[in-house]
């Protein structure tokens, strides 16, 4: 495929009740490809999709009023996911892409980049004028995806990891939203 066109063999629609098994199964699947060395096995390994099923099946029965859930999906079924809402930090009109995650065999394919950009635009449409999002310091492969997307990177922070411990998050911002989604 020619750099910048459009796979058309993926869809991207609003999650509802009955995804939540699927979202949970693409949930699941991605941390063990995304973060294998970089989050404890053993917590990888414990993942369980049916307590996965009954979060997102709870979040998406009773959605924050800005919060939304997109599904990317082939024509096997979805292959990722990415949710968002107002900012964690609450800082006037931010919001915050608080999860992106892709299976691997759909990576690399410019779906990541469409998720983002259509989480952000319907964001944008519930007022949002700027957009962060957070990454383990060391998923050198998602902080490429946002720095090429044109996110600035802030200082990094520690925070309290899955399966205990801490660990180095990244946030990525862009100061003005209307830059990410054209």
């Amino acid at each position: 495929m020619a750099h910048g066109s459009v796979d058309t063999q993926f869809v991207i629609f609003p999650a509802g009740p009955a995804d939540a098994e699927a979202l949970a199964r693409v949930h699941v699947a991605s941390w063990r490809q995304t973060y294998r060395g970089l989050l404890p096995d053993a917590y990888l390994a414990r993942m369980s999709e049916e307590a996965h099923a009954r979060r997102f099946a709870r979040m998406l029965m009773q959605p924050g009023p800005d919060d939304l859930t997109l599904i990317a999906a082939d024509r096997w079924g979805p292959v990722g996911y990415a949710q968002g809402g107002p900012s964690r930090r609450k800082v006037p009109g931010e919001a915050e892409v608080a999860t992106l995650y892709l299976l691997r065999g759909a990576q690399g394919r410019g779906l990541g980049a469409r998720l983002l950009t259509q989480t952000a635009r319907a964001l944008a449409s519930r007022g949002a004028r700027s957009l962060v999002i957070s990454v383990l310091r060391d998923n050198a492969a998602a902080r490429g995806f946002y720095e090429h997307l044109g996110g600035e990177a802030e200082p990094e922070r520690q925070e309290p990891g899955p399966g205990g411990g801490t660990y180095f998050e990244v946030a990525y911002r862009w100061a003005e939203i209307a830059t990410l989604i054209g």
